[in-house]
This record gives structure tokens, sequence and C-alpha cells, in this order.
């Protein structure tokens, strides 16, 4: 893990096994997204080290645990739960495979990026398991579900390329750039003003179950909010002045 001004970037580091997640990543991964509270930062990169991005579940450790729910509860479901609670945009850099349960970590993040070279792939039924880690809860909302379906089940792998036809990554990258792009997005993240995207973020993750009204009042509420923050009173003043704003993310 590294923190490059208010940006927070949480490398996954089992390289030789294209960082597939075991027990000691799912700990890692848990107390790094617990530093990303920190005011200080404003925006966190999840990105792995090597060639891959994350090819899922070390199936080597999966076996040991004599009741997989139970084990999914601990380790996934409070890394997953702490990415959508951060208020704050996580950003995934996909440098590489990115397969099961990497795949579920991705599509929790806010943004996805890739390298050119990264590949996507369900894994899941292509062994005989169903998607987890909230695969298909993220999947649905992205693709919806006949195309998520089909993908899941058909364990078809997409190039960098078809994931950005599909609209699961936003931008694809020269492998070779994709550190030095990733840090200008992530930086031009830091810069918004913090309140206002995380409240945003708040709002997309209730709307696909709400009902109209109960959105409506939601962005009502939190408008007020927002309309008490110091980015608030900045970008209005900015906006008088003709001045690009300053945000300090409070």
């Amino acid at each position: 893990m590294t923190r490059e001004g208010a940006v927070q970037t949480i490398t996954l580091n089992r390289p030789d096994v294209m960082n597939a997640f075991n027990r000691a990543v799912h700990a890692g991964l848990r107390d790094a997204l617990k530093e990303a509270r920190d005011p200080e930062v404003r925006a966190i990169v999840i990105t792995g080290s090597g060639r891959g991005f994350c090819a899922g579940q070390d199936l080597t450790e999966f076996g040991d645990a004599p009741n997989i729910d139970d084990a999914l509860r601990a380790t996934y479901h409070p890394n997953i739960h702490a990415i959508r609670a951060l208020e704050k945009p996580v950003i995934a850099a996909v440098n590489g495979a990115c397969a099961g349960a990497g795949l579920s970590l991705a599509c929790a993040c806010d943004v996805r990026i890739a390298a050119d070279n990264a590949v996507f792939v369900p894994g899941f039924v292509g062994i005989g398991l169903v998607p987890d880690s909230g695969g298909t809860y993220f999947l649905h909302r992205l693709l919806g579900a006949p195309r998520a379906f089909e993908w899941m089940v058909s364990n078809r792998r997409l190039t960098a390329a078809e994931a950005h036809a599909w609209g699961i990554v936003s931008e694809v990258i020269e492998s070779d750039a994709l550190a030095e792009r990733t840090a200008e997005i992530a930086a031009a993240y830091a810069a918004m003003p913090t309140r206002a995207v995380a409240m945003t973020k708040r709002l997309f993750d209730h709307a696909d179950t709400a009902t109209l009204d109960e959105q409506l009042e939601m962005e009502a509420q939190l408008q007020q909010a927002a309309t008490q923050t110091a980015d608030f009173r900045e970008g209005v003043a900015a906006f008088v002045e003709k001045r690009p704003p300053s945000f300090s993310g409070s």
C-alpha cells in the first residue's frame, strides 16, 4: 500500500499466483481499506502486482474451509462492504488477468480502467461454482440480467476492448502507460468535492431498489447536506469569480 498526496493505492501482491486470494490477501485488503477511511485520503486505487489483477480464489486454500458459506461471510463479504461504504471513489486499475472473485472485486469498485492486455474471465461456472463476492449483484447493474447471465454461464473470456464495449471498464490504456494514466485519473477524483462525490455514490447505490419518491427524498436530504459543505461555498465562489475551484474535501 502506498499514498501519494490524497490518493491511496492498494496493490494485491502475490504475483506468482496472479494475486489470487488467500487469507493473508483478505487480511491485507481489510487493513488497507480501514486505512483508506482517513479523511486525508480522497481517492483509492486497487490494482495488482506483476502480470495479473487478481485470478480469484486460491483453490489450494479453498477446500480447507469446512463451510464455504461461512468462509465467504468472514473474508470476502466484509471487504466488498468496505469498498461500498467508503465515502470516496474507488478505482480498479485492471493491469492483467481479472477472474472469478477478482472480477467481483473489480466490479465492486466505482470506476474500472484496464490495460490493453487485460482479460476478464467469469471463472466460477467453469469449475462448477456460482458467482460470489457480489459478482451477480454488480454485473446485473452493469450489464443487465440477460447479458450478465449469458456471460457468467458461458465463461467467455473478454478482452479489454470487449469489456470497454460492454461498459465494464470506462477506459483502456496501453499497458506500459497504465500506472501513469491511473495516477492522473485518481488525482482528478481526489481534487473533486469529496463530500459531493461520496453522497453521489450513496445515491446511485440506493437507486436500484428505491421507488421514485424514495429517491427524490434521498436526493433532497443529501442536497441539503451538500449545501452545508465548504466545497459548496468554494464552488459557488469560484463560479461567480470565474476561476477554477480549489476543493478541500470538507
